[in-house]
């Protein structure tokens, strides 16, 4: 590559932080699982979701960004300032029940992947040395550190891109269904499309993201560099969108070749039960060789390491700022104690799932109705607050951004009452 090229390039990676890792951290374990039970059951019939989602993730998520950039608070303390606390107790409530069972489930098919590798491993050992080590790099590195280390790691999304030219697709249909939505009519595809949905346009991304930006906030204030809400500028603004937007792209594009890789191997053979990811990545292997079933692999446990952190944090922050507790990954431990402790048992509490019989499929399930029943309460005040002027100022969501806020809060209320009401 050129030498200008080269400079482009980490110029445009300087610009990458909070919007790539909650981008990349959308497709943890348990999505992957969703996105494989898609192309393994209906093929490439559900490929065009991830055309869909993207712009409406990208487009909640920049919002989430700027009310953290903006306002210097995350989205939970927005919401109690504006509104009725009780209505930010009820959303934390069920994004808790939604985090914990994603939490053990991830870590769950972090450890069936690494027994694919490594089958000598017992099972039970791996998920209780998978919650350790994640939460020691959350309580005991450093934000600046900690952030860097989950920027790096969005990079094993590109396993599953790899995967795809590994393997011989029908391009000509893949492209076809990218363009041409299929709607499926029956009660299993209902589900699959609310799940995706749950695990695309998720409530503990919208905390996270605006958390992470008053973490950066943070981190420069540390090096004595001024950030009050009048110094941030439009140069800002448009770094942080190339930031959202790219993160989510990357999301959706892994979801894409996931989808496009299960249709090609296990739809094409009539392997269609597909549990969980793990399950996904052994059924690749007589079908696409070792290299493939390696890199599926890799990245199950790659994406878990990126994403539990964010699952556990995010409710952390939810829950310490709807109670006024110190929080932020930029204290130590002795500083917020109250915002750790709400961590280390989110955590707990995924891992003892794990103990009690954790069944895959209804632990996605759960979590994607919980989900899907959060997400509209939170995306409305989502988009009361970015487009409120006295709040916002100069950075307020436009008309056309508010109407397409509601159109997917909307939509969201919709998939969520189909979703309890097939369930």
């Amino acid at each position: 590559m050129p030498q200008p090229q080269i400079g482009k390039a980490l110029a445009y990676w300087r610009k990458l932080g909070p919007g790539l890792i909650t981008g990349a951290a959308d497709d943890d374990p348990s999505g992957i699982a969703t996105y494989s039970q898609a192309g393994a059951q209906y093929g490439t019939g559900f490929i065009w979701l991830s055309v869909f989602t993207f712009p409406l993730m990208a487009l909640v998520q920049e919002m989430c960004a700027r009310i953290g950039m903006v306002t210097g608070k995350g989205l939970a303390t927005n919401i109690k300032e504006q509104y009725p606390r009780g209505l930010l107790i009820f959303c934390t409530v069920l994004l808790f029940i939604a985090n914990t069972f994603n939490i053990g489930a991830d870590i769950g098919a972090m450890a069936q992947a690494t027994r694919l590798i490594m089958p000598q491993i017992d099972a039970r050992f791996l998920v209780v040395i998978f919650t350790i080590i994640s939460l020691v790099l959350q309580i005991f590195t450093r934000y600046k550190t900690y952030a860097s280390y989950l920027k790096w790691l969005t990079l094993v999304l590109f396993s599953y891109i790899l995967v795809a030219f590994v393997i011989r697709l029908d391009w000509a249909s893949v492209i076809h269904d990218t363009f041409i939505p299929h709607f499926p009519m029956d009660k299993n595809g209902m589900l699959l499309v609310a799940a995706i949905l749950g695990t695309t346009i998720s409530p503990y991304l919208f905390f996270w993201q605006s958390s992470q930006e008053v973490e950066e906030k943070k981190e420069l204030e540390r090096l004595g560099i001024s950030t009050a809400v009048e110094d941030v500028t439009a140069s800002d603004i448009k770094n942080m969108r190339i930031d959202v937007w790219s993160g989510m792209f990357v999301s959706n594009l892994a979801m894409f070749f996931i989808i496009a890789v299960c249709s090609g191997t296990l739809f094409a053979h009539g392997i269609t039960t597909i549990k969980t990811a793990a399950d996904a990545a052994l059924a690749l292997r007589p079908l696409a060789g070792n290299g493939a079933f390696f890199l599926f692999a890799i990245g199950i446990i790659g994406t878990g390491f990126l994403a539990v952190p964010i699952l556990a944090g995010s409710v952390s922050y939810a829950v310490s700022e709807s109670m006024n507790w110190k929080e932020g990954l930029n204290n130590k431990f002795k500083e917020a104690q109250a915002f750790y402790g709400v961590l280390i048992i989110a955590m707990l509490v995924g891992l003892a799932l794990n103990f009690i019989g954790l069944d895959p499929i209804k632990a996605l399930i759960y979590s994607a109705i919980a989900n899907c029943i959060v997400a509209p309460f939170i995306l409305f005040f989502v988009v009361l607050i970015s487009s409120n002027k006295a709040i916002m100022g100069k950075y307020a969501s436009g008309r056309l951004a508010r109407n397409i806020g509601f159109m997917i809060t909307f939509l969201m209320f919709v998939v969520g009452i189909s979703t309890v009401a097939f369930f």
